[in-house]
């Protein structure tokens, strides 16, 4: 998600409460959407000072570890800065869990029927998964624009986007799964993406170091993709 000082070894920043009101559009927050898996929910706080001082305010945790729910409660009780989400939810239990805990919007690899009505029933901000033009048809069907695509690159990538865009034009996408920094710029260059989901500034050894400095970089060089 040098020079800096680690936010684990310094105070955050004061900064004013913000809103915890949804995001009007999640794909507008910004360029790149880190996709975070954490085991430790200590670790939650200082990893998302780090991406937002690095110009990722939208972070996505993923509900793939027991310290998902405590780490999207702490940063939203603790990173005003931050727009926390929810990532991973497969189940209308997991779209409850994660509202209850502070998220601010929600993404699914996938839908379901069930699903995607427990989606639009929590009021917060969604993006729902698809990898085919028959579901981004059916979504639009549903009233939804925007939409989560995935996994991009071994569905089809930026060629199958493209060719989305004229059929379909008031569909927009976030592209998540393969996707990094040498990549990210050809799918951000399409009319109908917004945003991307990536893990690239999230490097494992840096996580296991605890070390928000580098995270922080890494957060800047996706930041500055935007276009």
């Amino acid at each position: 998600m040098g020079g800096v000082t680690s936010a684990a070894s310094s105070p955050a920043p004061a900064s004013p409460k913000l809103s915890t009101s949804p995001p009007p559009s999640v794909l507008e927050l910004a360029p790149v959407i880190p996709v975070v898996v954490l085991h430790d929910a200590a670790d939650a706080v200082p990893l998302a000072r780090a991406l937002v001082d690095g110009g990722l305010p939208a972070i996505e945790v993923t509900l793939r570890t027991p310290a998902a729910l405590d780490a999207i409660r702490a940063v939203a009780d603790e990173v005003p800065d931050a727009v926390i989400g929810a990532g991973t939810l497969l189940t209308p239990e997991h779209v409850e869990a994660a509202r209850a805990a502070g998220a601010r919007f929600l993404v699914s690899p996938g839908w379901s029927p069930r699903l995607l009505g427990a989606m639009k029933d929590s009021g917060v901000p969604f993006l729902p998964g698809v990898s085919t033009t028959s579901e981004v048809v059916t979504l639009l069907d549903e009233g939804l624009t925007e939409l989560k695509f995935f996994p991009a690159e071994a569905a089809g990538g930026t060629a199958y986007l493209k060719s989305l865009a004229s059929p379909l034009p008031q569909a927009r996408f976030c592209p998540t799964g393969g996707i990094g920094l040498a990549s990210a710029p050809s799918y951000l260059a399409l009319p109908n993406v917004g945003c991307v989901g990536g893990t690239w500034m999230l490097p494992a050894d840096a996580l296991a170091a605890k070390d928000w400095g580098r995270v922080r970089q890494l957060a800047r060089e996706a930041a500055a993709l935007a276009v």
